[in-house]
This record gives structure tokens, sequence and C-alpha cells, in this order.
């Protein structure tokens, strides 16, 4: 009888040790939701995060053209478009703007521009750009 009784009471510990199947399946179910929902905003902050660096590389190039008309009441070089400072926007050394100037550089006047490149190419803001009175313009409203 007393057997029995220990029997018993292991067959219960055992059973009730580990998951069901149901169990298990919930578990999974709730992590694949928040997933979803959370990958797609972790996207929109890294592009987010990758454009705030690339409006202030554009931002550093034209103090870098202000300077340069200061010095001589010209952008130009020689009568050329400058050579910039940097050309690539970086971030942990991948590149995910090219920057250029937008046509030409005329004496008084300039336009520089960052187009998405790589893993930037889906950011709904699209190519940004900035001239010498400052303004400044995107695909979208709310970029800059």
């Amino acid at each position: 009888m007393l057997t029995s009784i220990r029997t018993d009471k292991t067959k219960k510990a055992n059973r009730a040790s580990g998951f069901t199947l149901i169990e298990l399946v919930i578990t999974v179910a709730i992590i694949g939701i928040l997933a979803a929902i959370a990958f797609p905003l972790y996207q929109n902050q890294v592009e987010q995060t990758r454009r705030t660096t690339a409006k202030s590389d554009l931002l550093e190039l034209t103090q870098w053209m202000e300077r340069r008309y200061s010095n001589g009441f010209d952008y130009r070089d020689a009568g050329n478009n400058p050579t910039l400072l940097f050309n690539q926007s970086p971030q942990n050394g991948t590149a995910f703007y090219n920057i250029s100037f937008v046509g030409n550089v005329a004496r008084d006047t300039f336009s520089l521009q960052a187009v998405p490149t790589g893993g930037q190419t889906n950011d709904d803001c699209g190519t940004l750009t900035l001239n010498e009175q400052g303004a400044r313009g995107a695909a979208q409203a709310g970029c800059w």
C-alpha cells in the first residue's frame, strides 16, 4: 500500500514537469506577433538614424562651402566644381548616402544632394537636398 502511494505521487510529479504542445504553440505565436510588430519599427528607426547622419553631413559640407565663399566670394574652384571633403555618408563603415553637387556650381550658388544607396534605398524620404540659402528638400514633407 505504501509503495502504491509513492508511485502515484511520482507519476503526478512526472506529468507536471514540462510543457504541453499547446503551450509551446501559443508561446511561439506570441513571439511571432511581437516580432512582426517590432521589426518594421526597428527598421524605421535605423533608416531615420542614417538619414540624420546624411543631413548632418550635408550641413557640414554647406558650412565648408560657405567658408570657401567667404575667402574669395566664389563657391567654385577655378571655375569648376570644387572637390568635396567627402562624397559618402557612412555609418559604421558602410555608405548609405552618396553626396554630390546638383549640377554645376555657380559663382554665388550651389546645391548639394544626398542620394540613398545600399540599405537606405527603400527610405520614403528619398534624395535629400540643401542649397546655399539653406533651402532643404526631400521626397516627402517632414523628412528634414
